[in-house]
């Protein structure tokens, strides 16, 4: 979005230093062959690298010519013209006009092109859909505009991964990827325009459907099983044709890493089933997607050797190493463990027998940003290198928005650094101008650091102390009638079950006589608190990417305790404030010796595809 502020801090790693580029639009793609049997692979991986070499090499001019194509192609577009931009395509006047903004500030922009209107607000090109981010506004989805030519800048970044890869791990177009890809519910906004996830978004596109030949996009998975909306029956095709072509498997992974692990507790849970279908040749009977069907069935043959061994690694007592078992030349695992994925490590090393976790490249709804050129690094070092050509970025110094958490200052435009500027070591609010809303080596490393505010998170959702805070209350309102209170909280997530579910402590004040509470209060006040928060939860709820809510009782005083302890290890008493979300194990510990009874939301919460006004689109 035009001078819209991604709530992600950056640390910088390193900068390259600037050589001459040659091209700004040269594209690596341009020079794969449709026909391609793989002999051009090399070929092919050279012209990427070449690529990446020219455009960070010279990532300064690069973003100035970037910034000024997207500004003088939507020069009469009404946000541009309300700012008094005035045709000017410079950087000094941009910086100057523009205001740094949030998404709050352009909804009422978006709202319009939601509910119909085709005019030129914040872009001269037509806008082919909206993109849904994992961050809420008002408890639903944001919403990002976006151009159809976006999805093949995406292409073009997703095409670079494999040279990359190719140069730490060779030989990778020999074999398959299983990878667990999915789509999620779409809607339409009153305006008629398709509202979904980016990756949904690039999935149902023809750029992946009808994709060329690339070694990195030759999946075990047929496009049907991907696209099938039903997730039991992707899920489970998926992992079907994943098996059947075992051998032939040279990586695996998924978007997330609570995704690879559902698949894994999935083959856990339904191997017989699936052994069967391998042994006999036939599909189950559940697996009714007549396409799915059709694909699957071109993948699967009877295989009794293997549905015996497959059966025999699954029946033995420990999943250890399952997946260097089952798929025995597996390189790497191809996973984002990054930020809050991180917690999945211990057991993605349990797994997979401690191979190497892959995070190829970092991506938003917003934009595209960069790749893991040091791929094979630990968890604990990846950075990525930003590709100057995907948007125009800036970079806003932490320590000058200290006291605007909720909203970006105006005054902070003054502050706002060029991609060129940014210092080895520091960090940074990313603010990005992309070329679908058309308004606001020295290409740098960076490190993903976290989500500003975020407090808890599973899979995409996203949960910060407000809204946290908002929702406890909305479960500890049904205490009332029995005369108890709620005294302190707080929270964690639980990643020991899969998939992994919130967790909040309560202690609870009964005013001096001891009511009797029954078990489904309890199970109301988890309800009331998962109906409370985001859309994007309560989603992951319905699909099962996340568990139910638990609320575990503590004993009283357990957060005087909790004081105490933080007490011992420095904390001031004047600034000591209770944490509402914790990680430390101690701390844990400490709570967990203390919870007398735990409860669980009875049942999924309330969520439809869509806006809160919107038809669903079936």
């Amino acid at each position: 979005m035009f001078g819209s502020t991604l709530r992600n801090s950056i640390a910088i790693n390193s900068l390259a230093m600037p050589k001459a580029t040659k091209h700004l639009c040269h594209d690596p793609k341009d020079n794969l062959d449709d026909d391609d049997d793989g002999s051009n692979t090399s070929n092919n991986n050279k012209s990427a690298l070449e690529y990446i070499e020219e455009v960070t090499s010279n990532a300064d001019v690069i973003q100035e010519k970037v910034l000024a194509q997207i500004l003088s192609r939507s020069a009469h577009a009404e946000y541009l013209q309300r700012h008094g931009l005035d045709g000017r395509t410079d950087r000094n006047t941009f910086k100057k006009i523009m205001p740094v903004v949030t998404y709050e500030d352009l909804k009422p922009y978006i709202d319009r092109i939601a509910n119909g209107d085709t005019s030129p607000i914040l872009c001269s090109k037509p806008i082919s859909e909206f993109l849904t981010s994992s961050g809420t506004s008002g408890g639903e989805r944001k919403l990002m505009p976006t151009i159809e030519e976006e999805l093949e800048r995406r292409s073009m970044l997703y095409s670079l991964l494999m040279p990359v890869m190719d140069q730490f791990v060779p030989a990778l177009d020999k074999g398959k990827g299983m990878y667990f890809l999915f789509t999620k519910s779409e809607a339409k906004t009153p305006g008629g325009l398709l509202a979904r996830p980016v990756l949904t978004s690039y999935y149902k596109s023809s750029h992946f459907k009808h994709r060329k030949h690339d070694p990195y996009t030759n999946y075990t998975s047929p496009n049907e099983t991907i696209l099938c909306p039903d997730s039991y029956q992707s899920m489970y095709s998926q992992l079907l044709c994943g098996l059947c072509q075992n051998e032939e498997v040279l990586r695996v992974g998924a978007v997330f890493a609570s995704g690879f692990i559902r698949a894994l507790k999935f083959l856990e849970k339904h191997f017989v089933s699936l052994c069967n279908d391998i042994r006999k040749g036939t599909l189950d009977a559940k697996i009714n997607d007549p396409l799915v069907r059709e694909a699957v069935m071109k993948v699967l043959k009877p295989n009794p050797t293997l549905a015996d061994f497959v059966e025999a690694e699954c029946m033995k007592g420990s999943w250890k190493g399952i997946v260097t078992r089952i798929w025995p030349n597996t390189k790497y695992v191809d996973v984002i463990v990054t930020g809050t994925m991180s917690q999945y490590i211990p057991i993605l090393d349990y797994y997979s027998n401690g191979l190497p976790l892959v995070c190829t490249m970092y991506a938003s709804s917003e934009c595209y940003f960069g790749l893991n050129l040091n791929p094979l690094c630990d968890p604990s070092e990846v950075a990525y290198t930003l590709i100057p050509t995907m948007a125009y970025f800036e970079f806003l110094p932490l320590d000058e928005i200290n006291g605007h958490t909720n909203s970006v200052s105006h005054l902070v435009q003054e502050q706002l650094l060029d991609l060129a500027d940014v210092k080895l070591g520091q960090e940074y609010e990313l603010v990005v101008t992309t070329y679908a809303a058309g308004f606001k080596n020295k290409a740098p490393q960076f490190n993903f650091v976290c989500r500003k505010n975020v407090v808890l998170s599973i899979d995409s959702d996203k949960t910060d102390e407000v809204e946290l805070q908002n929702a406890v209350k909305s479960g500890a309102d049904h205490l009332a009638q029995f005369g108890a209170s709620l005294t302190e909280y707080t929270s964690c997530v639980d990643t020991s079950t899969i998939p992994g579910h919130y967790v909040l402590y309560w202690e609870i004040s009964t005013n001096g006589h001891t009511p009797t509470i029954p078990s489904s209060v309890f199970g109301h006040c988890c309800l009331a608190i998962e109906e409370s928060l985001n859309s994007v939860y309560r989603q992951g709820r319905v699909s099962e990417s996340i568990g139910p809510l638990e609320i575990k009782i503590v004993e009283n005083g357990t957060f005087d305790k909790l004081m105490d302890f933080a007490l011992s290890q420095g904390a001031s008493i004047n600034q000591y404030k209770t944490p509402r979300c914790v990680t430390y194990a101690p701390i844990l510990d400490l709570l967990n010796s203390n919870v007398v009874s735990s409860y669980f939301s009875p049942k999924c919460p309330n969520w439809v595809p869509g806006h809160k006004d919107w038809c669903s689109l079936h």
